[in-house]
């Protein structure tokens, strides 16, 4: 029923309304809970009281209409019995107090039956309400219900499922012990039928060695001492073998929590003993070429230390493929790796009358282990017939391809030597067979192996050594040969740990080579050496300061940088700077470039070890040369009476425009005939070998 139009505010009857409405929401919001903000509630109470005034007005009074609002009233949400009772209450004594329901005893009658009426309809629409909330309750119920059997059915369908195509071995065993239930699996691993297995006892399947066992953990699981067992066990087969399992057990309980079933998971070690023993040979095997890997050698060779013949011993063949590299890069990796499977073969057919093993121990080396009896042949024989095997072409996506190998040996370790030491061995003495040439091969010699380890040792803590202040700058003088005034200086290396002999210039370069160090060390070397003479130059020091560079860093791509870089930080004009290149860099084009380069910034340049032969002589007039340095080597022969054949080789040295140093002059009739042969100065004993740089700061101030 549609509401009646709301009176006028501003009339005394609209002002009461209001009042009274809001009172009823008031005391609706303490006593229902509402889901509505307070202007909401009272904008719904207020339509809700004109309704009821509308009706207690209308003639004739009619009870419907009032009904209505008692159930709208409920529909305003959890109102109850509460909320019914604080509106009788305040409609009771609010309604009777309104002008328009006055005077009292006109219409006491009409607001009573109005207020009964209210409230039946009320309480027909709270037990609809409650009839509904039951139906909804119970259809939920009812789908809640169906939900959980067809989940049951699904849950059982997935587990059959599960039992069914597991290719685990499931047996269900009551408490007593007796199978109720398998799987296809379990009859595979035992060799019977499911018809054959059910009803038997679990532990008439077991071996009796271990049955004892199994009992007891089950007992365990029932008492509720453990959740799970899980046990190596060894079951009977049908054809009287034993089968290898991992046998797995729960206890299943019912509704109740009561044990019910034992359920037993087997699993077949069987195919997992195959698995592990695959997995551990290919941890010992190389994929490519089924070959032994390292750690598979280093264990037999341990072992065949201390069998070998005491006499006789083993010898340790150590080989690298010469030019592997190549056949990679033009015919393929796949190629490569191919040609490696024959190479293995190739190496297992030279030693297959011996006691050998043959291993791959990286990338393109391998290591031939023999075990040495009477007969077997020599170490030059073996190596000869291995690079005769391994030169015979074979054809692989037709190209014939053939390598040799470069090859270490180590004969007749001692037996108690470790056995990666005597691979160590082997290896040292394969990078001293690959440092001569191609296709070599060099037998270990512990002797010369303390001296290279001890180079090693030095090469590998050169890094600390600069970091702590262990390597300094020495200074040699160079003496002008027509006066002997000092023309000049030239800086060189020298490394000093306590307790240890000091390291001269070109072992620490030559150190520093084999470590990567020399681009960094070398560039220290020139700013310490350029920072010194700088110093010397403003107490008067006059002549150049000589730096000798590596082949490598004359190479240095950034070489020109760190020149301009130390010069700059220094404050050494370049025309006081002289950098060496050795005469046999200049086969390399970076070395040339770095000199024309270095020439054109105004540093001069000298060409050190020169050797007086005609190609050095050649390369003096094809570049910006300053200086030839001549080599120790040749000063040597001077004075061992070749003066002679050096006479006629000097002046072409300084017609070319190179003026010319002598390095290791010895005596003044050495200095004198270099110097009527056409050389400016020298270096040498005679005047001084290297000297830390406060020995030459006396002669300089001195000077």
């Amino acid at each position: 029923m549609p509401h009646p139009t709301r009176e006028p505010r501003s009339t005394p009857s609209g002002d009461g309304r209001e009042l009274l409405a809001r009172k009823w929401a008031y005391l609706l919001s303490g006593a229902a809970v509402v889901p509505l903000t307070r202007d909401a509630l009272d904008r719904e109470v207020r339509g809700h009281l004109d309704a009821l005034c509308a009706a207690l007005h209308a003639e004739p009074f009619a009870a419907r209409p009032v009904e209505g609002v008692g159930e709208r009233l409920v529909r305003l949400g959890h109102v109850g019995e509460a909320g019914l009772r604080a509106t009788v209450e305040v409609l009771g004594k609010g309604l009777l107090a309104l002008p328009e329901f006055q005077p009292v005893e006109r219409h006491a009658q009409r607001v009573v039956l109005g207020l009964g009426a209210l409230s039946c309809g009320f309480l027909a629409a709270s037990r609809r309400a409650v009839f509904e909330q039951q139906e909804a309750v119970q259809a939920s119920l009812l789908k809640a219900v169906g939900d959980a059997r067809w989940h049951l059915r699904e849950s059982e369908a997935r587990f059959e499922e599960v039992v069914t195509s597991s290719t685990s071995g499931v047996l269900l065993v009551d408490l007593d012990g007796r199978l109720t239930r398998t799987n296809a699996a379990i009859t595979d691993i035992l060799g019977r039928t499911a018809e054959e297995l059910s009803g038997l006892a679990l532990l008439d399947l077991v071996h009796p060695d271990s049955a004892k066992r199994l009992a007891e953990a089950l007992r365990g699981l029932v008492a509720g001492e453990r959740e799970r067992v899980r046990q190596p066990q060894r079951l009977l087969r049908k054809d009287g073998d034993t089968a290898r399992i991992t046998l797995t057990a729960s206890l299943l309980r019912d509704a109740d929590g009561e044990p019910a079933h034992f359920v037993a998971v087997v699993e077949d070690g069987t195919e997992l003993e195959l698995l592990r023993a695959e997995l551990h040979r290919q941890a010992l095997h190389d994929p490519p070429t089924g070959l032994p890997n390292r750690q598979f050698l280093t264990t037999h060779l341990e072992s065949a230390l201390r069998r070998a013949d005491p006499v006789r011993g083993v010898t340790l063949f150590h080989l690298d493929l010469d030019g592997f590299g190549v056949v990679c890069n033009g015919l393929g990796r796949a190629t490569g790796e191919r040609f490696l499977g024959h190479v293995a073969r190739r190496l297992e057919a030279v030693v297959a009358r011996e006691e050998a093993m043959v291993a791959r121990l990286g990338d393109d080396e391998f290591a031939v282990l023999v075990e040495n009896t009477a007969t077997t042949p020599d170490v030059a024989t073996t190596v000869a017939e291995l690079n005769r095997e391994l030169s015979e072409p074979v054809y692989l996506d037709g190209s014939g391809v053939a390598v040799t190998a470069s090859v270490g040996v180590v004969r007749r370790p001692h037996p108690d030597t470790p056995p990666d030491d005597v691979l160590r061995a082997a290896e040292q003495a394969l990078r001293r067979a690959k440092s001569r040439r191609r296709g070599q091969w060099e037998l270990f010699d512990p002797d010369r192996d303390l001296v290279e380890r001890e180079g090693d040792r030095l090469a590998a803590s050169m890094p600390g050594d600069l970091e702590e202040g262990r390597l300094s700058a020495r200074y040699t003088p160079v003496v002008a040969l027509a006066d002997g005034a000092l023309a000049g200086v030239s800086a060189r290396l020298r490394r000093h740990r306590r307790g240890e002999e000091e390291v001269a210039h070109d072992r620490c370069v030559e150190q520093a080579e084999r470590t990567g160090l020399i681009l960094a060390l070398g560039e220290w070397h020139l700013s310490t050496s350029c920072g010194q003479a700088a110093w010397w130059r403003q107490a008067g020091f006059t002549g150049v300061l000589h730096v000798p560079l590596t082949r490598h860093q004359s190479c240095d791509a950034d070489l020109v940088r760190r020149v301009r870089r130390v010069l700059g930080g220094t404050g050494l004009p370049a025309d006081r700077l002289e950098v060496g290149v050795p005469v046999g860099a200049l086969v390399e084009p970076d070395a040339v470039d770095n000199l024309t380069v270095l020439a054109e910034l105004g540093v001069g340049t000298s060409l050190d070890d020169f050797g007086l032969g005609p190609d050095d002589l050649a390369a003096v007039a094809d570049l910006p040369i300053r200086r030839v340095r001549v080599a120790r080597r040749v000063a040597a022969r001077q004075l061992g009476g070749g003066a002679d054949h050096l006479a006629h080789l000097v002046p072409p040295v300084a017609v070319a425009g190179a003026e010319v140093a002598v390095d290791g002059v010895t005596t003044p009739e050495q200095a004198a005939w270099w110097r009527a042969a056409g050389a400016t100065t020298a270096t040498g004993p005679l005047y001084g070998e290297e000297e830390p740089p406060h020995v030459l700061s006396t002669a300089i101030r001195s000077g």
